[in-house]
């Protein structure tokens, strides 16, 4: 028993978060200034568990969250993270409307109920359903046939959706309604995909199920393979993270948009996020440079006014202060983070921001009084980083480690024989050309002056996004198994800090061999 206890002697060194940042109040601190002290475990990594919960809404399997940078976080990154338990912020240095598409590519991903199948009438030709298809980029074909009011009179199959039958009607080609397995919306019951997954286990060689109401109206398609797919999830340790529709869960940032008369743009704000949660967005991030501003606490004021059960998410800060203000506008969490990131130049070029691991602190004891959780966002190289960070926060946010990805923005370039990706930063020249200047206030106008505060780079592609995930969970959960921490508020409650010389951070990598093959 003596074993479990913490000794003494390891008092005055391995400090909790409340004595030794106070202690540290001096001088701001990072990643790489500290390290973790380990502790007493009956926890080996394997049975940890890492679900996170952000707001009341918004929970997520992992604490790992892809930047809204528009060199990080489109549809296919934001498909990846959900589908491996977290979450993808879709940057919004895009036309509103293609935000709006790629919210919809997340939402409509392999889910179990397809709430509105694409259909096609009988008066169609098949020539038209090809140029759908082709023009939508659909990957199937087939589809419910339905008449002008809505009601079930067939299923058109992909076998016949051909160029040779163009000129044929759809009416001549579809399977006729008495022939189409359907099920009625009341007898799915509270766990559609097991009634589903029942029923396709009954009928041998059937692939979709329709969803019909009482007046045989069309509301909905179930496909064998998302069932098969969710079935797998469950037995999973990481299950993605879905919505009560069984979807994809998704987050889409704003920025506090003024009009030409440089106010705030309500009209609009709540135009479009009125149209994201239309498309199912789980979170909405208010996101700039500067958090603590009046802009960005009277947007989420506007928008906690508008919609008051949306996750809303505000930043970017790093003190208490800005904390307490954003959390009494109405954010649920609150991004800290300004200049850490690897392409950020806004210490260099303004002067400001904190080190990353002082200002998690400082606004996480803000953070914990008003009832908020905090994201870090910004500045992790690897798994050891986050572990630290959650000791704080949380969640992270991340957006070098991803950009390299294959699911990340941007064509692969090669170089010396490497493959890269372009990375930037958002306040980078070239981003606020393309939109971001709100960011950081600035004018969109290129011919503004402006002061960019980021870098253009490059990235060496890093493969998928599912392996760069696995290596970051994995270093997260030996962490908390060196700390005896089942879940993630017992990192919290039993980190122990001390500070690391210049010295021990060289002796904490590899050193003094020729490294034959690297970690990664």
């Amino acid at each position: 028993m003596a074993a479990m206890r913490n000794s003494t002697f390891d008092d005055p060194f391995y400090q909790p978060a409340e004595q030794f940042f106070p202690a540290n109040s001096k001088i701001g601190l990072t990643f790489d200034d500290i390290t973790l002290a380990t502790l007493y475990s009956e926890i080996l990594p394997r049975d940890t568990q890492l679900d996170t919960t952000l707001a009341e809404n918004l929970q997520l399997n992992i604490p790992a969250i892809s930047s809204d940078m528009d060199t990080v976080t489109e549809s296919r990154m934001a498909i990846a993270m959900a589908l491996n338990g977290g979450l993808g912020i879709i940057h919004y240095n895009m036309p509103e409307r293609q935000q709006l598409s790629e919210v919809s590519r997340v939402k409509n991903h392999v889910h179990g109920l397809i709430q509105e199948p694409i259909q096609v009438s009988p008066e169609q030709f098949i020539g038209d359903v090809l140029a759908m298809i082709e023009q939508k980029k659909f990957a199937f074909g087939t589809f419910p046939v339905v008449d002008e009011k809505g009601k079930l009179i067939g299923l058109l199959s992909g076998h016949v959706v051909k160029p040779r039958y163009a000129k044929k009607k759809v009416s001549e080609a579809l399977t006729p309604r008495a022939q189409v397995h359907t099920i009625a919306q009341k007898e799915l019951g509270k766990d559609p995909i097991a009634r589903a997954d029942k029923f396709f286990t009954e009928h041998l060689g059937i692939h979709k199920l329709l969803v019909v109401d009482d007046k045989d109206k069309l509301c909905g398609l179930i496909t064998l393979n998302d069932v098969e797919h969710i079935t797998q999830e469950r037995a999973a340790q990481f299950k993605p993270a879905r919505d009560s529709h069984f979807r994809l869960i998704c987050g889409a940032a704003v920025s506090a948009t003024r009009n030409a008369f440089g106010e705030l743009d309500k009209k609009r704000i709540l135009e479009h996020v009125g149209a994201l949660v239309e498309r199912g967005v789980d979170t909405i991030a208010v996101s700039t440079a500067h958090g603590h501003t009046k802009g960005v606490g009277d947007t989420v004021k506007v928008l906690r006014d508008a919609f008051p059960k949306l996750p809303l998410i505000a930043g970017n800060v790093t003190s208490a202060a800005g904390v307490e203000f954003l959390a009494d506008c109405g954010a649920d969490a609150i991004k800290v983070g300004q200049g850490p990131g690897s392409i950020c130049t806004t210490r260099m070029v303004a002067g400001v921001g904190i080190p990353q691991m002082t200002a998690l602190y400082v606004c996480s004891r803000a953070a914990a009084k008003k009832k908020v959780s905090i994201l870090a966002d910004g500045g992790i190289t690897k798994s050891g980083d986050i572990v630290k960070a959650l000791t704080l926060s949380q969640a992270v946010i991340c957006g070098g480690i991803f950009a390299g990805c294959n699911e990340a923005p941007g064509d692969v370039v090669e170089i010396s024989g490497k493959l890269y990706k372009q990375y930037r930063g958002m306040g980078s020249f070239a981003a606020m050309k393309a939109g971001s200047a709100a960011r950081y206030g600035h004018e969109k106008n290129p011919a503004q002056k402006v002061a960019p505060e980021g870098v253009e780079a490059l990235k060496e592609a890093c493969g998928s996004v599912d392996r760069v995930l696995a290596q970051l969970i994995g270093g997260i959960q030996s962490g908390m198994g060196y700390l005896g921490a089942k879940n993630l508020e017992q990192l919290r409650e039993k980190a122990r800090y001390i500070r690391v010389s210049p010295a021990g951070m060289r002796e904490a990598a590899p050193h003094d061999v020729v490294e034959l093959k690297t970690g990664n």
